[in-house]
């Protein structure tokens, strides 16, 4: 068993090494790679994927979901359902920071997702999650390029579906401009208590 685990150790040393070299987007080649030991237990049951790391938040603090809006939002919701962050593990579906000429955050392209979807290919396989919880539309087509599905967020968002293997609950994102127009505070925490749902249906 201590080999197993020193087994999956290593395979993430090398997985979040080759993470931070990885020059495949020429927009990012000056971003580093969010994927180290601040993303959570390599034992976790519970693994959240978002879209990318926000300038203010993970880009700076290195932790997913922490120091902005978004991360405050995030905790809260898992403080809801009394699920804590040394619970689960959190990546994203790309792994640095994307912005705009600006500096403003943007979406992930669909190359950039395609760059990085070799990196949360093996995270999903190191972690092994029995649940999977996907933070808005980019990172639940993200899950596409790992085994093919055809779930939408709008039609799939807050209820348990079955994805290769495992437990996959969509949910919107918990960004403060998705909770003023897309899914609201209520039906956010709502969406949380059917992660609890699947959660614990994994127990028995």
């Amino acid at each position: 068993m201590l080999q197993s685990i020193e087994l999956k150790r290593s395979s993430f040393i090398t997985l979040a090494t080759e993470a931070a070299s990885c020059t495949r987007c020429p927009a990012m080649c000056e971003k580093t790679a969010v994927l180290s030991d601040l993303n959570g237990s390599l034992d976790s049951r519970v693994m959240f994927i978002g879209e990318a790391p926000g300038r203010k938040g993970a880009n700076r603090t290195r932790i997913p979901f922490s120091g902005d809006q978004s991360g405050k939002n995030f905790d809260r919701f898992l403080a809801s359902i009394n699920l804590r962050r040394d619970q689960i593990f959190i990546t994203s579906a790309a792994l640095c920071n994307p912005q705009t000429s600006s500096g403003a955050n943007r979406k992930p392209t669909q190359t950039e997702v395609m760059n990085c979807s070799a990196f949360l290919r093996g995270a999903v396989e190191l972690v092994d999650p029995l649940v999977i919880v996907t933070l808005g539309s980019v990172a639940l087509d993200a899950l596409k390029r790992i085994h093919y599905h055809q779930f939408t967020l709008k039609e799939a968002a807050g209820k348990i579906h079955e994805w290769h293997g495992r437990l996959l609950v969509p949910i919107y994102h918990p960004s403060p401009q998705v909770l003023a127009s897309h899914r609201r505070e209520a039906e956010q925490l709502s969406d949380y208590k059917v992660v609890a749902r699947a959660i614990k249906s994994t127990e028995r």
